[in-house]
């Protein structure tokens, strides 16, 4: 995080207040991955309108956008356990913290979400020869609901769940026109990045869920939607993810229109003949 800033500082004509703004961003990474965009004028004895500006000037439309980012790239240099003991402590009782930081996590998606950016994606799906996704372990759990329910509404979307020569093989059959759809939470694994390098240099789209903007898979990524993903435990929570995964739907159902309803009526039938149900 501290690159990130120098970098922006290096490029001048900020002004002093907004730059002291960005010396605290730098200097106290954990105050402002949790603070107020007034705390942090506090801080930096600037007013609030100045803290706005600055997270402006980082390419975010406000403070709200721009701490979920510094909070998930603080916790991205953590390890499962220092993330625990980042929240130890905190709440006396986990169950009702973890529903208190969901509500929190999709009131924040609310406020700095991008809904041209979902659309964008669901877009993509539609006019796609396939589509391919993949997430890596517990996170791939979004890409599971993504690709079931397209499915029902007749496009060709497929999860993958296997990495290895399975993964390469699928990534083989793949060109242009097809799609990757990548949930990329937390810590990126090596295989993850290597896919979507693949998939870019086979002209193949990607369409990227994250919670990072400095995620290296942004520059390979024609569609980007950041998600705020803090859990109370050692692991980033899936709520907000899920809920773009629940909004890419709901805008393929809108685009698909009557040929959606009728491949979902097509699946109903099969279910009941099958006596699935």
């Amino acid at each position: 995080m501290a690159d990130w800033i120098e970098e922006t500082l290096a490029r001048g004509r900020l002004g002093r207040a907004t730059e002291r703004v960005l010396y605290v961003l730098r200097d106290e990474p954990r105050f402002v991955s949790y603070a107020t965009a007034a705390e942090v004028a506090g801080r930096a004895e600037v007013n609030v309108a100045t803290v706005v500006r600055a997270a402006q000037q980082l390419g975010f439309t406000g403070w709200p956008a721009l701490r979920v980012e510094l909070r998930s790239r603080y916790l991205a240099s953590l390890s499962a356990g220092e993330v625990l003991a980042e929240h130890s402590g905190s709440d006396v009782d986990p169950v009702r913290a973890a529903v208190r930081s969901d509500r929190e996590n999709l009131r924040l998606l609310e406020r700095t979400l991008e809904p041209e950016r979902v659309r964008a994606i669901a877009a993509a799906i539609h006019g796609a020869r396939s589509t391919l996704v993949l997430g890596s372990g517990t996170f791939a759990a979004p890409g599971v609901q993504l690709s079931h329910a397209a499915a029902i509404m007749g496009y060709d979307v497929r999860v993958q769940d296997s990495g290895g020569t399975a993964l390469a093989n699928s990534l083989a059959r793949m060109g242009e026109g097809d799609l990757l759809v990548v949930c990329d939470l937390w810590m990126l694994p090596v295989a993850l990045r290597r896919a979507v390098e693949i998939a870019a240099e086979g002209d193949v789209a990607v369409s990227l869920i994250t919670d990072r903007r400095d995620s290296p898979l942004v520059p390979l990524a024609g569609n980007v939607v950041a998600v705020p993903s803090e859990g109370v435990g050692m692991f980033p929570s899936l709520t907000a993810a899920m809920a773009v995964v629940h909004a890419v739907l709901a805008e393929l159902a809108r685009i698909g229109g009557e040929e959606a309803l009728v491949a979902v009526r097509r699946a109903e039938r099969l279910w009941e003949r099958a006596e699935l149900f």
